[in-house]
């Protein structure tokens, strides 16, 4: 299998015709978008599990670790309780994936039992660094809120002090020609709004 894993940040070719970042960042930063186009071909442990890795070294409070995940390779059993889970319209691509994730999170911290707030602002940091590993590695990571969160909570026996908060898909990418029409038309990087779009200095007016 070729290397993925750039020998130095760069950025990728297909990022750079869509994207430009206005200041000077990582290209990791940018090079991380989510693409629906997978092989279907299955990957090897030592190829995904270093994205879970990196989710679990993110920041939390209370260094409460709040984030989970349940998942399901294509060889599992469990396989298609995961593809069952997706809107019709995710199934339509998810399926070609060799994981599928549910991401959980804990809603309360463990040294005294009361609600987390920012749990699943944490998690999210969680899943910001699993994806910037997959991204680095040439991996497709596509997260997706299109499911049924309830009968995920409720098939994946998931307790009652956590919370559903996403799926993600992991595969070998493939060329967008093999998504449907109307997908491949989409499959690109997307942009994003200006930096001043999205700062407010002193308060939010």
């Amino acid at each position: 299998m070729q290397e993925r894993v750039p020998k130095r940040s760069e950025l990728r070719d297909d990022v750079a015709e869509h994207r430009s970042p206005g200041q000077d960042v990582d290209p990791l930063f940018v090079n991380r978008w989510s693409p629906r186009a997978m092989t279907g071909e299955p990957l090897d442990e030592d190829e995904y599990l270093p994205l879970f890795e990196a989710a679990r070294w993110a920041p939390s409070a209370f260094n409460n670790q709040h984030w989970r995940f349940c998942y399901a390779t294509r060889e599992d059993d469990e396989w298609d309780t995961y593809v069952d889970l997706l809107s019709e319209g995710n199934r339509a691509w998810a399926t070609d994936a060799a994981v599928l994730v549910v991401i959980v999170s804990k809603t309360t911290f463990d040294h005294n039992d009361e609600p987390a707030p920012v749990h699943s602002f944490d998690t999210g940091a969680a899943w910001q660094n699993f994806a910037l590993e997959g991204a680095r590695r040439g991996l497709a990571v596509h997260g997706m809120a299109g499911f049924d969160y309830e009968r995920a909570a409720d098939v994946l026996e998931i307790p009652d002090e956590y919370a559903v908060e996403a799926m993600a898909a992991i595969g070998e990418r493939a060329p967008p020609e093999t998504l449907p029409d109307e997908l491949e038309e989409r499959e690109q990087p997307s942009g994003r709004k200006p930096l001043e779009e999205l700062l407010h200095r002193g308060g939010f007016e």
